[in-house]
């Protein structure tokens, strides 16, 4: 009997997948692609938020989606922010000041600051001194008033500096300026505290200013011609005007910080003041936000002055208000804006010049992530 033939077993392997078609290959391409790219991101944002710094993880958060190319994004929600919290015109007038004052005492200050609104309140517009322990006539005075007719729940805090009898130090912070320098202690150096009168806020970070930095006499970041310069000398005399000289500090300065142009000169508000994106990188001029500035009397004395809910016009007419022929303005919003004066030597009894003032008034007395000034008795 025949055997039947038998068919030799078939060799073929596991079925093949299906074949890809266009679309989902290019989807699959492009989220490669883009877990490629967020790898390098997410580690770039993890390391800025493990690495030292004494900023709240949500400025830290902004202040890198600034960094790396996403600061329309921060800007929208900052701007919506305070949009949805801006002042309201008018409203019950205050009954008093947001610090009650110490009863003026006869020294060396400037000229009483006339109140705009009618009546004024106890102590409002005089200066009064920071501090006994200097001995004679403060160096540093303080006084506050309502800024605005229309907001007459808006109150200014104003500093004078007696540029005879104090001086004026800059510090470099943790991240700003962001050039390569010695940091040094990033904060009031502890043997330097005896003698300590008041501490304040610098500028904007030089990639939003496009400003320049330069301190112990030697430049950092090349200084701007026609920007605001705050100038601190060999001798301890400083001063606050447009900048002139080149990129390089000239012999007989100490420091120069700058921050966009001036807003107050001879005595008047800078008339480009309503040019909005020149006067802040995130918020320009359209929303009323905490600004601060710093300028100089006739006789060179330091005004400084900060308040909430603030154009960089009214910061102008604030600080010519309180006796400035030269200003600039300094940083913005409630995270940065601070002035610090100490009641007793030892940077003890520290105050902030206005109560509500996000930072308390220990900053300072350890590092800080941004450059700032420190005023000492002479």
């Amino acid at each position: 009997m025949e055997l039947a033939a038998t068919r030799p077993a078939s060799r073929r392997g596991p079925p093949l997948p299906p074949r890809l078609s266009p679309l989902r290959r290019v989807r699959r391409v492009m989220a490669l692609a883009l877990f490629m790219c967020a790898v390098p991101i997410a580690a770039s944002y993890v390391t800025t938020m493990l690495g030292p710094s004494n900023s709240s993880f949500m400025i830290r958060s902004f202040e890198w989606l600034r960094d790396h190319g996403a600061a329309q994004i921060a800007s929208t929600i900052e701007g919506l922010y305070y949009s949805l919290n801006a002042p309201s015109r008018g409203g019950p007038p205050l009954r008093r000041l947001p610090i009650q004052a110490k009863t003026p005492v006869q020294t060396l200050h400037p000229a009483d600051i006339a109140a705009l609104i009618s009546p004024a309140l106890p102590h409002e517009g005089v200066w009064v001194p920071t501090e006994a322990w200097s001995g004679g006539n403060s160096p540093v005075q303080i006084a506050q008033f309502r800024s605005d007719p229309s907001y007459p729940q808006m109150v200014a805090g104003v500093a004078w500096i007696d540029t005879k009898r104090a001086y004026v130090q800059l510090y470099p912070g943790r991240l700003e300026p962001s050039v390569t320098l010695s940091r040094g202690p990033m904060e009031v150096p502890p043997d330097r505290r005896a003698r300590l009168l008041a501490t304040f806020n610098s500028g904007f970070k030089l990639a939003d200013s496009g400003g320049g930095f330069a301190m112990g006499g030697r430049t950092y970041a090349p200084l701007k011609d026609g920007l605001a310069t705050f100038i601190g000398y060999a001798d301890g005399r400083v001063d606050v005007r447009a900048w002139t000289g080149g990129p390089d500090l000239a012999p007989g300065m100490q420091y120069a910080r700058q921050d966009l142009p001036l807003i107050v000169s001879g005595g008047r508000p800078n008339p480009n003041l309503s040019d909005g994106p020149q006067w802040g990188a995130t918020l320009g001029n359209a929303i009323r936000v905490w600004r601060s500035g710093v300028g100089v009397d006739a006789a060179g004395n330091l005004v400084y002055a900060a308040a909430d809910n603030q154009t960089v016009g009214s910061l102008a007419q604030i600080l010519i208000r309180a006796g400035a022929v030269r200003a600039m303005q300094l940083d913005i919003n409630s995270y940065w804006v601070t002035f610090i004066s100490y009641g007793r030597s030892g940077a003890g009894v520290p105050s902030s010049l206005l109560p509500a003032m996000t930072r308390g008034p220990y900053r300072y007395l350890s590092p800080d992530d941004r450059d700032f000034f420190a005023v000492y008795l002479r």
